[in-house]
């Protein structure tokens, strides 16, 4: 309402009131400040106040955030003072004073980039889609560096799905200068995509040309003609850079359109106060053609593969306004990465993930193979991704050094858990040699049995790249402990057979009584004590075929597949014990002489029979 008090004659105070209008609400209700009529202009970039980069104007933000729908732009770009701002109210049907700003004197009007906050609601190929119109600040204004006026070409280019190039007259050296960033991100976009499922489409080149004679040629023709190789004889660095733009124009022929516009009346600065009767015929039956051309050619813009709605769109116009900002001069290189940087992050999550299915610990080879496929697949997916030819090698180098600095950890993992499970397995080996070294009753066979089990055990549950070190522990482990058992084998044997004839001169003298046990134990004693001593040395008597035959027959006493006689010795001796107990007590009580041996029968037991 405010606005309708400002003097109408200055759109500037007219942009002043509203943005005055714009600060009261702010502050008289902070937080809830929002447009309600969105049929206005609004700036969405705008200058730093170094007038070098670009920032973000919140406020005309929201007309974009508010739509759903998918969204396309057709945005006019040129030199400053060259008609952007008719242009655009002429395609959009307003009037100077409810479009953008045209301004008569030789500052710019345009400062940044404007929307027009009513999109124009079309149906492409079956999608609703909403068209933005987009005013940009014009070229070689005074006072602005080139460098600014090239963030502004490159954010429109890559925002735009249709860019009027607006020139008037003529087609000059400069004006094809400045596409050449249009053309390195063409270079790197468009060519790839081409014939594919597209994943990002530049911006439709439309060349427009304010023109009202063409000297018998089309504008077509005008164009192909200002794109023709210049000779360059001397070898002007210069001339062959421009003359690299004009051989990739020629090749992006698919991706423009050349169309002419005559000139709307003599009277230039009245243009805002004259209505299409009063302008030339001629001028509006090709206004007209011409939005049917832009509408002809417009498409909804497309990222990754998707259509933007307006938060979408904002997001991405975030995106690219920061890598613009990044360096000193924008480049194709620092779009690439910004547009790459989502695709590399999910790619690199798809081989973590795979990889993360794979079970350590396993062998090397095994887990290199697992690596390669995996990178292998993970590069395909990139490759049918990714944006960009040239510059692209950046990002397709920096996901290869973060999937290795993955792959780096797995292969500490797998190092660490592999090293973990063969100590484990090596302990439980070695404490069973320990266990064997200390059996009761030393057998040949269980030891032997409990060394293949524990070897066998290894080298089929140790995987990993400490398999190979710990071998090489293992085989030094279990040699030690077969030969230290084998060594001390024979002589606790021989201790063993020492104490055994002593017990069973006990047993046969107080317990059985029955001589003869009691004879051949002293006889074996005897023998093991003295006639080995005189005539043999202990160490002969083991390569004695004599035994040689005790040893396997104390083998298949001690251990075999019925009874391990180390395991129930105890039981067993304690089971005899009580036997021999009941026996010596009870057994000739109950059953008579007959069960008495007769041997150490003293004289009572004598008496008391007769």
């Amino acid at each position: 309402m405010l606005v309708f008090y400002l003097y109408p004659t200055s759109r500037m105070k007219l942009y002043y009131g509203i943005s005055v209008f714009s600060f009261i609400l702010c502050v008289l209700v902070p937080g809830s400040f929002s447009f309600d009529n969105f049929h206005q202009p609004f700036p969405i970039v705008e200058p730093d106040s170094g007038h070098t980069k670009l920032r973000l104007a919140r406020e005309g933000l929201e007309a974009i955030e508010r739509i759903t729908t998918p969204i396309a732009s057709v945005a006019v770009i040129g030199p400053y003072r060259s008609g952007k701002s008719f242009l655009l109210n002429q395609l959009l049907s307003l009037s100077c004073n409810e479009g953008f700003g045209v301004g008569h004197m030789r500052d710019t009007k345009t400062k940044g980039i404007w929307v027009w906050g009513t999109p124009i609601e079309l149906d492409i190929n079956g999608v609703k889609t909403s068209v933005f119109y987009l005013d940009t600040e014009g070229f070689e204004t005074v006072g602005k560096s080139n460098v600014y006026d090239d963030r502004i070409f490159s954010l429109a280019t890559v925002l735009s799905s249709v860019l009027i190039y607006n020139l008037p007259e003529m087609i000059r050296e400069a004006d094809i200068s400045r596409l050449s960033f249009a053309v390195e991100l063409a270079e790197e976009f468009y060519g790839r995509v081409k014939g594919q499922d597209v994943a990002f489409e530049p911006a439709k080149l439309l060349w427009l040309i304010q023109r009202d004679f063409l000297q018998g040629k089309s504008v077509q023709e005008m164009v192909n003609e200002a794109l023709r190789r210049v000779p360059n004889s001397d070898g002007d660095k210069n001339i062959d850079k421009v003359n690299q733009i004009r051989d990739s124009l020629a090749v992006m022929g698919d991706n423009s359109t050349a169309f002419s516009l005559p000139q709307p009346h003599l009277q230039r600065t009245k243009l805002c106060d004259m209505k299409d009767v009063e302008l030339d015929p001629d001028y509006v039956k090709k206004r007209e053609q011409l939005k049917e051309v832009v509408a002809s050619i417009v498409r909804p813009k497309i990222v990754q593969g998707k259509f933007l709605n307006g938060k979408e769109f904002v997001s991405f116009l975030e995106q690219i306004l920061d890598a613009l900002n990044q360096g000193e001069i924008p480049s194709t290189g620092s779009l690439v990465e910004v547009f790459n940087k989502g695709i590399l992050e999910r790619c690199l999550k798809l081989y973590t993930e795979q990889m993360a299915k794979v079970v350590l610990p396993m062998q090397g080879e095994s887990l290199q193979k697992a690596h390669e496929e995996q990178r292998d697949t993970t590069m395909e997916v990139f490759d049918e991704q990714h944006f960009g030819r040239r510059h692209a090698r950046k990002s397709v180098d920096q996901l290869e050094e973060e999937i290795e600095k993955v792959y780096k950890n797995i292969k500490l993992a797998n190092e660490y858990q592999s090293s973990m499970l063969c100590e484990a397995l090596y302990t439980r080996c070695e404490d069973k040699m320990d266990e064997l070294q200390a059996l009761r009753l030393p057998s040949m066979a269980k030891f032997n049995t409990g060394f293949l089990q524990c070897n066998q055990s290894f080298e089929r549950e140790c995987v990993g790249p400490s398999k190979s070190n710990y071998e090489q522990r293992m085989i030094k482990m279990l040699g030690k402990s077969k030969s230290l058992f084998i060594k001390e084998y024979n002589q606790r044997l021989f201790n063993w057979l020492v104490v055994f004839s002593l017990v069973m001169v006990v047993l046969g003298r107080f317990v059985i009584k029955f001589f003869l046990v009691e004879i051949g134990a002293w006889i074996l004693f005897i023998f093991l004590e003295t006639y080995t001593r005189m005539f043999w040395s202990a160490e002969s008597l083991y390569y004695n075929p004599v035994w040689h035959n005790f040893l396997a027959t104390w083998e298949t006493l001690v251990y075999n597949p019925i009874l391990d006689l180390d395991r129930w010795a105890i039981p067993i001796c304690v089971i005899a014990a009580i036997f021999v107990f009941y026996w010596r007590c009870y057994g000739r009580m109950q059953h008579g002489p007959r069960w008495s041996l007769p041997v150490y029968s003293n004289r009572k037991d004598q008496r008391r029979s007769e």
